[in-house]
């Protein structure tokens, strides 16, 4: 009766209530993308009249997301003067021989350094180094790749520059009017984190990571990056009139041939003795490398391609073209669809040669296979097209074109540079967000970044959508509605004592985040958590809000459970050949410990 009675005196909260309600049903459907529905909420919050357009809109203009955008410069600089060069140098040693050698490598080097720059390019950046030191040693990626994602995660809690959620805390901490983050404000609780949950990935590594590289449907020649793609026997090809077993299909490329199509008729394994024919369409199972070399000598053609593969020649370097692979994030706009759905080719202008989908086996024709989140497709297009996927949340690039590589005499500087930027707030009275711009004219006027580069290396996605999201809290906190929630949760944490009730705020933070994005979920979880601190009203947790505010950016940083959970969790995914179960049986003992070790070290730090 008594929130019947609030809603009733308060519209402006029922609205809140509803436009939260709607959020969350769209950033768990994926509906559209993440941002758009943010900036959905923003709109809806000002055409009510919740919010007046300078409260709503405040986030877009607030230190902590200038500070980020100027972060994607300083890291652009970074990994294009070949800063990681020497680590990359550390993985390939021969010292390091064995998983638990290379996991520890990572954990202790990997994690610091995502403690500064973003994650995303650190993954990307290793990721095929770390395939080619398995595939030398004859070791499966599984047994590696996952702690490489979980130590970019733990190090992003390291500093506020390591996540660009951290900075979104930093912001609305500073809207609720309790101050913004300092650059070291994490680190106390952040070092002991890392070091736990590094301890725990060493010694578990090789009992709950799974081998999932020992499958020989998946390890052809020492390459492990097959894809599936349809392609058409041309009446040109050598093949026309050869069996299945006997083609240079088998005798030389060894491509596994799944299905065929004849007259319109499928045709199923077993094919051995099968002679192509002209126009046959197959299904098949392929490498990289093998694909491209038998599409260059005109043995088979894409699918996709057959209309005008005559006048264009795709893999011509003279038109500029790169073969490249994208991975479909989570709450990528493209999952959900096929590619002649999304009429993909006309709208990014880039052809789609194979598709990669982590150990399961695609056996679909290429044009007609429904997306999902985590796929690794083929691509190739212009470089003018590439920089347009660069800038979409719909694709992650995975590769890097040298084109974009100053000269790396540049890399000293660029480290010099950033160096600086991480003790110039520390040392000085000169604010954050000073330092990360003064840093960026930096890298442009010594030459380790070009000007048109500032605008290419910011994710839009990620601006849009953290600039959004700190209007949902003040809107909470405005209208009442987070301290309404909170005395209507009483009955669940009053009485429970300190440590345990910091607990549930924690598990209910993570748990949250396995299902929408972090930043949108500390967005949500904030301002009702800190309304639980004694020093507001009817605040009844004999711990400061600094101490809550502390609590829920932790609890958003553990996506240690789903693939889903965080976009390295995606990345690693396919590589690894993981399974869904897989990231939840290395995990779940990481995030228990986690869900009873940071609680004790928010009171250790602030009681």
């Amino acid at each position: 009766m008594n929130l019947i009675s609030f809603f009733s005196n308060n519209p402006e909260a029922l609205i809140t209530v509803l436009v939260l309600f709607l959020s969350l049903i769209l950033f768990v459907r994926n509906t559209i993308a993440p941002e758009l529905t943010g900036l959905l909420c923003v709109g809806i919050f000002i055409v009510t009249g919740v919010l007046t357009p300078e409260k709503a809109l405040a986030g877009f203009g607030s230190p902590s997301l200038i500070t980020l955008m100027g972060l994607f410069a300083v890291s652009s600089a970074l990994f294009k003067s070949g800063a990681l060069d020497r680590v990359r140098e550390l993985i390939s040693s021969e010292n390091i021989k064995t998983p638990r050698k290379l996991i520890t490598l990572i954990t202790f080097l990997i994690a610091p350094i995502s403690g500064i720059v973003p994650n995303t390019p650190v993954v990307a950046s290793l990721l095929p180094l770390i395939e080619g030191w398995c595939e030398r040693r004859n070791i499966s990626p599984s047994k590696v790749l996952l702690p490489l994602s979980f130590a970019t995660l733990l190090g992003g809690t390291l500093t506020l520059l390591g996540s660009s959620v951290n900075l979104l805390v930093s912001d609305i901490s500073q809207q609720l009017g309790y101050g913004s983050l300092e650059l070291f404000s994490l680190t106390s609780i952040g070092i002991p984190v890392w070091l736990i949950g590094t301890t725990y990935m060493i010694l578990v590594s090789d009992v709950l990571l799974p081998d999932r590289g020992r499958n020989k449907d998946f390890i052809k020649n020492g390459n492990m990056n097959i894809y599936f793609t349809e392609v058409t026997i041309p009446s040109s090809s050598e093949l026309v009139g050869q069996s299945v077993r006997n083609s240079r299909l088998q005798r030389r490329f060894d491509v596994d041939v799944l299905e065929l199509q004849r007259n319109g008729k499928v045709i199923l394994p077993p094919l051995a003795d099968r002679k192509f024919e002209p126009e046959d369409r197959l299904i098949v199972r392929v490498t990289r490398a093998d694909l491209l070399r038998l599409q260059q000598e005109h043995t088979i053609l894409l699918a996709e391609n057959k209309k005008s593969f005559v006048s264009t020649n795709f893999l011509s370097a003279e038109e500029g073209t790169k073969t490249f692979e994208a991975l479909l994030p989570s709450g990528s706009t493209l999952a959900g669809a096929s590619l002649r759905e999304l009429r993909f080719r006309q709208r990014h202008n880039a052809t789609v040669l194979a598709l990669r989908r982590g150990q399961q086996t695609v056996q679909e024709r290429l044009g007609q296979a429904v997306l999902r989140a985590g796929d690794v497709l083929l691509l190739q297009a212009p470089l003018d097209s590439i920089r347009g996927l660069q800038a979409s949340n719909d694709l992650l690039i995975l590769d890097q074109f040298e084109d974009d590589l100053p000269v790396l005499i540049r890399k000293p500087i660029a480290i010099a540079i950033a160096i600086g930027m991480v003790l110039l707030p520390s040392l000085t009275n000169i604010p954050l967000v000073g330092a990360v711009l003064l840093a960026v004219i930096a890298m442009v006027a010594f030459g380790c970044l070009r000007p048109a580069e500032i605008q290419r290396s910011i994710r839009l996605d990620i601006i849009l959508l953290l600039g959004s999201l700190s209007s949902f809290s003040v809107a909470m906190e405005d209208t009442g509605l987070a301290d309404q929630i909170a005395i209507n949760l009483d009955f669940v944490l009053n009485g429970m004592p300190l440590y345990f009730a910091l607990m549930v705020i924690f598990v209910a933070t993570v748990l949250l985040t396995q299902f929408i994005s972090n930043a949108a979920s500390v967005a949500l979880i904030l301002p009702v958590a800190i309304q639980f601190s004694t020093y507001l009203p009817n605040g009844f947790l004999d711990i400061s809000p600094s101490a809550l505010i502390m609590l829920v950016l932790f609890g958003a940083s553990q996506s240690f459970l789903t693939p889903m959970g965080y976009q390295t969790n995606l990345m690693v995914y396919g590589p690894g050949r993981y399974r869904f179960f897989d990231i939840a049986k290395y995990g779940t003992a990481l995030t228990l410990i986690m869900s009873l070790t940071v609680p004790a070290l928010i009171i250790l730090n602030f009681k």
